[in-house]
């Protein structure tokens, strides 16, 4: 079997409703995009940013309950804490030295669980290596943006 035999894809397709606000279909859902009303939203939705760490939180939650089961880990009461700092002033053109997203990002997976320590410690580092949006986050991934006029 090939690796492509193997590649399952994904897609989302969204539609501008304001400056700020983003409707995004997936599937058979539908989730809104929008900026707190500090930053020129409406707050009708998280922002894109909050989307990309919740979206890391809830694969965090699947994997970390994979591997666990896979090693014999009971996990319950899982709670996820991802928090980072992000330096607009890319995003805004008043600066070119600095990233445009996030300069580092914490995780915190809280859990109980009879497990010592060094296998919990083991378990997270597999669960780290694992997750496909942490994979994203933390390693370059080919894009390509186009713009096109209909």
């Amino acid at each position: 079997m090939s690796e492509a035999d193997h590649i399952q894809q994904f897609a989302v397709s969204a539609e501008s409703e304001s400056e700020t606000k983003t409707v995004v279909e997936a599937r058979d859902f539908e989730f809104v995009i929008d900026e707190p009303t500090a930053l020129g939203g409406t707050n009708d939705g998280p922002n894109p940013v909050e989307y990309l760490i919740g979206a890391w939180a809830g694969c965090l939650n699947v994997v970390v309950h994979t591997v666990g089961e896979e090693r014999g880990i009971d996990l319950d009461n899982v709670e996820i804490e991802i928090q980072g700092d992000l330096d607009p002033r890319k995003f805004l053109g008043t600066a070119d030295d600095v990233r445009a997203g996030y300069q580092e990002l914490g995780v915190t997976i809280h859990v109980e669980s009879a497990a010592d320590q060094e296998t919990l410690d083991a378990l997270s580092e597999e669960v780290e290596e694992r997750c496909p949006v942490g994979d994203n986050i933390g390693n370059p991934t080919p894009t390509n943006v186009t713009i096109e006029a209909n």
